[in-house]
């Protein structure tokens, strides 16, 4: 795996739509980390986790580590980037006809993305921690209690960490699947705040910012969308808020009103949506309705 880069920047982040809703969620969240706790945002797929982890970290103004879960991450992956080599030559020519050379070869510590963050204060934003091995989280342990990195290799074994290190975890429910069980000695360590699905008007405005289609083109895909979640396959989520972006940008791209009598227009729907609903249900019946929300749905009714 690749070393942490030496000087952490933080990446290109989507901009937040701000409702009253993801106000009160990131005023919170950014609270705790202002107090120094690490931050654990839970939820289903398509919610914005990573996007708030990344507006939050934002906020905080410190250069952001990002690291995401794989079943193959190890301690070591976190803590050591690997070890560089590097080459001396020595060369003796004392004697013009005699040329005698020596090589050194060294091995060079190299900061993992983890060590990186807690040497310089950078804010970590790990995402999916729970598809990594629970053993590989282990190391997380001594970072958010006694702020401490144990890192064998290093010369000095372990690292304080700085003062500003912050850490934002994301997770999805355990149901899903390639998801590990976090174990409780590292979930006490961490305030977990739970997401679901945004509320209307939140879904509205965040479709209407990524596509730019006027707001009831949008309130009808959203409406479309969640009706579909609602009679999602047993077992299912249901599409989630990337589904009905998709929709709203495919549609704007391909030049389409958003009518869903027209085939065109119901083919994209049944590519993005149909497959959440089970095999009894037809996704032509809510076409066919013509879903659209109420007012006061739009107007920030619930979710």
């Amino acid at each position: 795996m690749s070393a942490a880069p030496a000087n952490a920047r933080t990446p290109r982040r989507e901009p937040v739509v701000e409702t009253p809703m993801v106000r009160e969620v990131a005023l919170r969240g950014l609270a705790y980390l202002r107090a120094g706790l690490p931050l654990h945002l839970s939820g289903p797929a398509g919610v914005g986790k990573t996007t708030l982890a990344f507006h939050l970290a934002h906020q905080i103004g410190r250069p952001v580590v990002f690291i995401q879960g794989d079943e193959q991450m190890t301690s070591a992956d976190l803590v050591r980037g690997g070890l560089s080599i590097r080459r001396s030559r020595v060369v003796d020519n004392y004697i013009r006809s005699v040329v005698r050379t020596a090589d050194d070869y060294r091995e060079q510590w190299v900061d993992g993305w983890l060590t990186a963050a807690c040497r310089n204060g950078h804010t970590l934003v790990y995402d999916e921690f729970t598809r990594s091995r629970p053993e590989a989280n282990n190391v997380l342990l001594s970072v958010l209690e006694e702020r401490v990195l144990v890192a064998p290799g290093m010369h000095t074994d372990t690292l304080p960490v700085h003062a500003e290190f912050r850490a934002i975890l994301t997770s999805n429910p355990g149901e899903y699947a390639g998801v590990y069980k976090s174990p409780d000695a590292l979930q006490d360590r961490l305030v977990t705040v739970r997401l679901d699905h945004p509320d209307v008007a939140t879904e509205v405005a965040i479709v209407q910012s990524r596509s730019g289609l006027p707001e009831a083109d949008c309130a009808r895909i959203v409406a479309l969308t969640r009706a579909v979640r609602q009679r999602a396959r047993k077992g299912g989520t249901g599409p989630s808020l990337r589904a009905a972006v998709a929709l709203a940008g495919v549609l704007k791209a391909a030049d389409l009103p958003v009518d869903f009598s027209q085939s065109a227009v119901a083919g994209f729907c049944h590519d993005l949506l149909g497959a959440a609903l089970p095999r009894s249900e037809n996704l032509a019946t809510l076409l066919g309705a013509a879903v659209g929300p109420s007012p006061e749905d739009v107007s920030g009714g619930g979710g």
